[in-house]
Formats: structure tokens, C-alpha cells, sequence
């Protein structure tokens, strides 16, 4: 160990100890951490760490759409300093380069300093470095020859910038790094602004790239730049709602505000002066000194350029009047007022190109309501493929919903395989169960709502498809997104419209779903099967928590065990036997013939025992609330404060 090395390590002991230095604060808190949370000795050496090649497919695969499209700036950044000595490198968010350019003369000794493909600059496992230093900082700086903690890097000069996606994540880190420099830090002041620079433009193409089907808004201070090289890029929906932004863009519009995350999902009017049916005005056949937007914040005015997303030829959705919905839709509803509010907003998106997400309680009837609106679209001679995501296996959902080529990966098939998403060319895909979707497999599904194509497993070119998706799920996503389990980005390309469908309790139209899904059975069977007046007043005081799907389970049951096809009170599974006023019935007996005009006598009589207090009735009956409410509407009681 030379001298320089030793008094390197000899300030590194002093500001571990909290003894003052020149060095800058950012240098020094690394260094500060590199002792006390990662547990690195200043007076051992570390060699540069290069993962195998096995393992950097991985962290190279996960990412590879990105590299593709962030090569074209790495390369571009290259020629701005070839013959310089500087080495380009790209890494993952967990500081692993992913990608490469150098001198190949140099080969060895990059390889040996680490400055090469594979290498881990984590600050946990190299110390203070530009990369693992930006991303424990989240901002771009130069870590200059002994300002590294590592004495084997002290002869290297590093400067990295973090380039963010377009939801506000740190996706990678661009780093321009040198073997041999000059002394002073400020010799490296150009390098950090080209690398900023670069890293700006990269964030930029990653967002046309992905929301080149979207309206792109662009905005600059300068009216020079608005256009070709702007400030602030944001991707708006059909809504007018963020779902994409560039890191700029969380500075200027959300200043302080935690690197702008609350941006996705906000309205542009809540942003800016206008609405977005203005954005028309912003295109470049307008002036460019005339297109000004006003920020609500400030209102600083900033030069905009709007470019709308490419025609589709769609076919426009008919006018649909409250009275009249298409005939596949009729068929969900039996006159139930929130859910013919529902359907009649369904109808009129049934012919868009957004994506729907329906939320519900399990059984509540998701894939069937899916179906409808399959059925009644223009789509509904084409394919309708529904997939269970919970029920694929995490090792083979991206083949099963990609498809794969011959002999990509041990156990494929001999011939390949076509893939679910390509099956629904044309037609709906259906993704049931979306919320138990993994993360891994969450990215590829983006990038096929974001881009209409798939890219099989094994295969290297992308493949374009026309699909409407529709998803499900009983789980609350928005809840998901918060910890982290599902991808707000995916979230948002979901939610086009949001249809919540009611459970079974709540429903107004027990009686008219009973008698369809006997009608169906009689149809299938040609046995005329009926239900006895004790039995329907059973299934309609039943809280039924299975939903649909446990109605349609009961009704199987008791067609299966009756006589004659007549259903009794006691065809039915004791559970539902025993709900409402039948509870206190002796197991073995037959109930009492009860009347309507009795039951809603009883029923009343309570109410005004329990103060019109329908919680206190419900428990009284040992029943829903909601079953008392819907009994209330049938029998036609209405409280004396509401009369």
C-alpha cells in the first residue's frame, strides 16, 4: 500500500468518526455510511465485483426494451467524447451495468477497474461511487478520483446522473467515467452537464416510446425548445389525466413534492388554465409563440407544443338512450337501478378502444358481465380468451400469456406456442384476477397495452395485436399500488373506465335472477321446475356472501334433490334454510305458510318497535341490512320521515 492509499484511509477513519474535512457533504455522508450502515472496512481493498453472465441476463432482461432505447443515447453521448478516455455505462436501479461502451484497447484494464458490463457499483459493495452514491442520493454528481472509499478506485474519475421512467421511478443510471484525469474536480463540471443532458433526452424518448398512442404534451421556458428539446414532456389519457411524466416535469409542475409521484393520476386542469379539449390549440399548425399554457400554481406561462395521438379508425358509438340497451347487456340486469345506471355507461364504451376494469366481490358476476360487453361490440365474432392470473404458475404465466418459441426454455413445446394475448387478436382478452398478477409479469403486460405488440418468449422481433382488454378483480388495486405490489403505470393503462359491480344483497332483482336461472335450467333439461313460497322467502332473506356464483350453486342443489321438479324449503342447503325469519325454526320442521301481507306486517311491526332503525331489525332478524332494505322496497314501506 502506497502513502497515498494510506492517508486516503487515514481522512476516511477521521470523517467516519465525525472529524471535519474539506471534502464535499455529499462525499462525506456516503462515506459515513459505507462505515456505519455497510459495514465496509476503509483499510481493505475490494476488487471490482463482475456478476456471471447468467446472472446479468437477468438484470439485462428485465430492462431490455429500455436498453434498446436508451442505446441510441449512450451511443450518441459517445461520439460527443470518443478519444477522450472516457467509458459510458449503463445500470439497473440496483447499480449492476447492463450496458457498455469503451475503448476496446482498454479492454483489460476497464475490465479490472470495473468499469465494464456485469460490474456491481452498488454503494453497499463498491462504497462511495457515482453510481451507488446517485442512487442513494437520487441526484446527479461526480465522485472524483480520492473521493472514492474504495483506495483501489482512487485513480478513477465517475460522474453518473439517474435517469427515471416515466411514472417517477428511478429505472437506471447513466455514468461517464475515466481511467486517468486531471486533479481538479471542476475538470469534470462538462461531463456532468452532458451527462444531465443526456439523461434528460434518454427520459424523454423513453416516454414517446411508451405513450406514442396517447396525447404528449411538451413544454419549455423557451419558445426555441418547446418542441425540440423541452423541459417539461407529460402523457395525458382519454380523461385528461397524467400517465407519464418526464423527471423535469415533477420539478416544475410539483416542486418539493417528493420527486412529483402525486403527478400521476392528476388532472391537466388541475395543473394548468385549460381543459383538455384545448390541447387541440397546442398542435404545430398553431403559432408557436401563440401556444402559451398557464401554470394554476404560479402562473408562469410556459410554450407548449400538444402532439395527439394517431387516428384510429374505430367505429363511433351510436347514441344510446337510458330506455334501451344492446341485447347481450339486457341480459345482465333485471331492472335493478344502480346497475342499470352501470350498463347504460357500459353501452356507450363498448365500441372504444380503453381499457375497463371491473371490480367486485368474488362471484359477484365479473366474466360475465365481461362477456356482454364482448358481445356487444363490434369485436364480438372474434375471440373472447379469459385469463385466471391467479391461477397460472409464476414460471410459465409469460409464456402461457406471450406464447413461445420452439425449444426456448426447458419443457417448451416441440412447436411452440401460439399465447393467449395473440388468441384474442381481434377480439377481448380478459384477465381475471389481475391483482394476483406478479410484478415481473405486470411489466410485459404494460408494454403490450402501451404498444399493441408481444414479443414471444424466445423470439426477438415483436409481433402486433389488436385487443381490447378487460380486467377484474376483488382486490383493492389502488391499495396495491401504495405498497408496492401492483405497478401504478399498469394501474392507470387499466382504469379507462371503472364499472363496480353490486353484490347479490344489494341487488333489487333476486326474484327476476332466480327466475332466469331456472328458466335456463328448464330450457336445458325440459323439467318445469318452480319454487315453493316458503322456499323463494328464503333464497330472498339469504345475505348470500358467495353472491351469484352461490345462488347458481344453491339452485343446482335443490333442482338436483327435489320432487317432481317443485322445490321445497327443504331442498335447499341448510344454510339458506335457516336464514332470515326461518333461523328460529326447529331443524327437523316444516315452516308455518307465511303470506306476503303477513311478512310485511311482521316486517313493519319491527321497524316501528326499533324506531325505523334498520341495522337494529336486521340484527334482530339475524339477517343483512341490506336484505331488509330490499324487503322494504318489495312490500312498498317507506319511513314515516321520508313519506
Amino acid at each position: 500500500m502506497d502513502r497515498a492509499q494510506t492517508a486516503h484511509i487515514d481522512e476516511l477513519v477521521r470523517v467516519s468518526e465525525g472529524r471535519a474535512s474539506e471534502r464535499d457533504a455529499v462525499i462525506r455522508d456516503s462515506w459515513r455510511r459505507c462505515v456505519a450502515d455497510h459495514k465496509l472496512d476503509p483499510a481493505v481493498r475490494r476488487e471490482a465485483y463482475i456478476l456471471p453472465h447468467e446472472r446479468l441476463r437477468v438484470h439485462r432482461d428485465a430492462m431490455d426494451e429500455f436498453l434498446r432505447m436508451a442505446r441510441f443515447g449512450l451511443e450518441a453521448l459517445y461520439r460527443q467524447v470518443a478519444g477522450m478516455g472516457y467509458v459510458l455505462l449503463l445500470t439497473d436501479s440496483n447499480g449492476i451495468t447492463v450496458d457498455f461502451i469503451g475503448d476496446p484497447t482498454f479492454d483489460n484494464h476497464l475490465r479490472r477497474a470495473g468499469l465494464y458490463l456485469g460490474a456491481d457499483w452498488n454503494e453497499g459493495r463498491a462504497g462511495t461511487c457515482a453510481v451507488g452514491t446517485c442512487i442513494a442520493t437520487g441526484e446527479p454528481l461526480t465522485v472524483h478520483q480520492t473521493d472514492h472509499f474504495d483506495a483501489t478506485h482512487i485513480a478513477l474519475t465517475c460522474t453518473a446522473s439517474p435517469v427515471y421512467d416515466s411514472g417517477g421511478e428511478l429505472a437506471a443510471v447513466l455514468d461517464i467515467s475515466a481511467l486517468r484525469s486531471p486533479e481538479p474536480k471542476i475538470s469534470q463540471h462538462l461531463a456532468l452537464q452532458m451527462v444531465r443532458a443526456y439523461t434528460h433526452k434518454i427520459e424523454n424518448a423513453n416516454l414517446y416510446n411508451n405513450f406514442r398512442r396517447e396525447w404528449v404534451v411538451k413544454l419549455s421556458a423557451s419558445q426555441e425548445f418547446a418542441e425540440v428539446d423541452p423541459d417539461v414532456v407529460i402523457a395525458l389519457d382519454g380523461a385528461g389525466r397524467i400517465i407519464g411524466f418526464n423527471h423535469r416535469a415533477a420539478e416544475v409542475l410539483l416542486p418539493g413534492d417528493n420527486g412529483g409521484m402525486p403527478l400521476l393520476g392528476r388532472s391537466f386542469a388541475d395543473l394548468f388554465e385549460a381543459e383538455v379539449g384545448d390541447l387541440v390549440r397546442f398542435v404545430r399548425s398553431m403559432p408557436s409563440d401563440q401556444r402559451t399554457l398557464r401554470l394554476r400554481r404560479c402562473g408562469t406561462s410556459l410554450f407548449a407544443q400538444a402532439m395527439p395521438p394517431p387516428t384510429v379508425a374505430v367505429p363511433r358509438p351510436r347514441p344510446v338512450e337510458e330506455a334501451t340497451l344492446p341485447e347481450p347487456l339486457q341480459a345482465v340486469s333485471g331492472g335493478d337501478p344502480a346497475l342499470q345506471s352501470m350498463l347504460g355507461r357500459a353501452a356507450k364504451l363498448v365500441n372504444t378502444r380503453m381499457s375497463l376494469l371491473i371490480h367486485g366481490e368474488t362471484g359477484t358476476g365479473k366474466e360475465h358481465f365481461a362477456k356482454a360487453l364482448h358481445r356487444a361490440s363490434v369485436r364480438a365474432r372474434k375471440p373472447f380468451v379469459a385469463v385466471n392470473c391467479a391461477a397460472l404458475p409464476e414460471s410459465l404465466i409469460e409464456s402461457e400469456l406471450f406464447g413461445h418459441e420452439a425449444g426456448s426454455f426447458t419443457g417448451a413445446a416441440a412447436r411452440g406456442k401460439k399465447g393467449l394475448v395473440l388468441e384474442a387478436d381481434g377480439g377481448t382478452l380478459f384477465l381475471d384476477e389481475i391483482g394476483d398478477m406478479p410484478l415481473s409479469s405486470q411489466t410485459r403486460l404494460l408494454r403490450v397495452l402501451a404498444e399493441r405488440e408481444v414479443t414471444p418468449v424466445g423470439r426477438t422481433r415483436a409481433v402486433s395485436v389488436d385487443v381490447r382488454v378487460i380486467a377484474a378483480t376483488h382486490r383493492n388495486l389502488v391499495d396495491l399500488v401504495k405498497v408496492g405490489s401492483f405497478r401504478d403505470d399498469l394501474y392507470f393503462r387499466l382504469n379507462g373506465a371503472v364499472f363496480t359491480l353490486p353484490p347479490l344483497r344489494q341487488r333489487g332483482d333476486l326474484d327476476w335472477l332466480i327466475g332466469r336461472l331456472l328458466a335456463e335450467r328448464v330450457e336445458r333439461e325440459a323439467v318445469d321446475y318452480a319454487l315453493s313460497a316458503p322456499a323463494l322467502e328464503a333464497l330472498r332473506a339469504y345475505s348470500w356472501p358467495g353472491n351469484v356464483r352461490e345462488l347458481v350453486n344453491v339452485l343446482d342443489y335443490a333442482c338436483a334433490v327435489c320432487e317432481g321438479g317443485r322445490i321445497e324449503l327443504d331442498d335447499l342447503p341448510d344454510p339458506v334454510q335457516r336464514s332470515g325469519e326461518y333461523e328460529a325454526w326447529p331443524a327437523g320442521g316444516l315452516p308455518p305458510s307465511v303470506t306476503a301481507d303477513e311478512q310485511a306486517d311482521r316486517l313493519r311491526e319491527a321497524l316501528r318497535r326499533l324506531h325505523w332503525n334498520v341495522s337494529a331489525v336486521a340484527r334482530d332478524m339475524g339477517v343483512d341490512r341490506s336484505t331488509v332494505h330490499r324487503q322494504m322496497r318489495r312490500y312498498g314501506i317507506v319511513p314515516p320521515h321520508r313519506e
